[in-house]
């Protein structure tokens, strides 16, 4: 019988063959096993930081911002009442008088002769009326005794009456003739500061000469005026502040303050004791008038400056950094975080801007946490990493000025 070898061989090759493909698998299956086992832990996804501050509820003033005009308390021009030659100066320029203090002489020749002519006048009349009394005293007696007639008696009370008349005229002529010699000498009627003359010595002044002797002007308090539009005094109705008038409530009354021509702030404020009325319908607005004091005199009368002024306070209001806010075309958006550290885009309505802060009307509360910093990569409803942004000291300020 004969033995076919190439069959034989056949099982065996079969069997070599899944030999190696099993070592082969359990080699790649121990390999795959060691890796896993070998292989490092990923780390989890590293959340975003971002920089939060607590919402705080506070009282804030709310202030407007216009321009001024300082105006003195009182300026007075100092004017001739009557006419004649200016004999005397009795003051310096520019340094302050007193009230009452002599300022102009006029000469006054012709004015005191007037004044003698009306008192010789008023003598006269007393002459006349003391004889037209003593007449009437003679026709008296006479006339009840029937030695004198009726006629007689009227005509003596006539005289009297006529002459005392006359007195009077001439008493009223010699008071306005003394009142205008009192005019040659120029008082000043308030206490202040002294322009320059308008007249020198030896000119003709008063109503047909030049009037206008000098100026005096009280400022050691000044006023600021300035012009608030008609939506400004509208709004002012619910305002926790008095504008231009003290009405007993418990509203705070409105003061402003200054800026001086170097920038800086003048360190006194005054409070706004006038408001019109009424609107000016050429601009829309009415007038504002704020008293300040100036006891250095930094405040020049007819000088222009940027006014500041309080036009409310607010209680429990929200305010927030304004680079916090974003703006778009659907309204104003903030992030805040929730206690699980989860962020939620809100919409909040914002009021007035105070510097880099801005007051939220709604939409915020306090005590929660508002994203300041990074707001920009974040995403409704993104898981984050707070950190509570440091508060700014007044050293960082003056070295960030710098």
């Amino acid at each position: 019988m004969k033995i076919n070898h190439t069959s034989l061989r056949k099982p065996k090759l079969r069997r070599r063959t899944i030999l190696w493909i099993i070592s082969i698998a359990l080699i790649l299956t121990a390999a795959i096993v060691l890796a896993l086992v070998l292989r490092k832990p990923t780390a989890p996804a590293a959340l975003p930081v971002v920089s939060v501050e607590p919402v705080e509820a506070s009282e804030v003033n709310i202030y407007g911002e216009y321009v001024g005009r300082i105006r003195a308390q009182q300026f007075v021009e100092i004017r001739a009442r009557v006419e004649g030659y200016l004999e005397s100066m009795f003051f310096e320029e520019g340094t302050y008088i007193k009230k009452g203090q002599t300022l102009f002489v006029i000469d006054r020749k012709v004015y005191k002769a007037r004044a003698e002519k009306a008192r010789a006048q008023l003598n006269k009349a007393r002459a006349n009326a003391l004889k037209a009394e003593r007449d009437l005293a003679r026709i008296r007696p006479l006339y009840e005794q029937n030695a004198a007639s009726q006629l007689d008696l009227d005509n003596a009370e006539a005289a009297y009456e006529s002459a005392k008349a006359e007195e009077s005229v001439a008493q009223a002529d010699l008071t306005q003739a003394e009142l205008t010699l009192s005019y040659t000498t120029v008082s000043s009627p308030i206490s202040g500061y002294i322009s320059e003359r308008s007249a020198d010595i030896g000119t003709l002044v008063g109503p047909s000469g030049k009037s206008l002797l000098a100026t005096v002007v009280k400022s050691d308090t000044v006023l600021v005026d300035f012009s608030m539009t008609a939506l400004d005094y509208l709004k002012s109705k619910d305002r926790n502040v008095n504008l231009g008038h003290r009405d007993g409530s418990e509203r705070q009354d409105s003061y402003v303050t200054v800026t001086l021509a170097d920038g800086t702030q003048y360190p006194h404020r005054g409070i706004v004791d006038f408001a019109s009325p009424q609107v000016d319908p050429s601009t829309g607005t009415f007038s504002v008038r704020a008293e300040m004091p100036n006891p250095d005199h930094v405040l020049l009368p007819g000088e222009f400056t940027k006014v500041k002024v309080l036009m409310d306070v607010r209680t429990d209001a929200i305010e927030i950094p304004a680079k916090a806010v974003e703006i778009e075309k659907g309204g104003a958006y903030v992030y805040v975080v929730r206690p699980d550290s989860v962020v939620e885009r809100r919409f909040v309505e914002t009021g007035p801007e105070l510097g880099n802060d801005i007051i939220v009307e709604r939409g915020l509360a306090a005590g929660e946490d508002l994203v300041v910093e990074g707001y920009h990569k974040l995403r409704h409803g993104m898981k984050v990493r707070p950190v509570e942004q440091q508060p700014v000291t007044e050293q960082d300020k003056q070295n960030s000025d710098r």
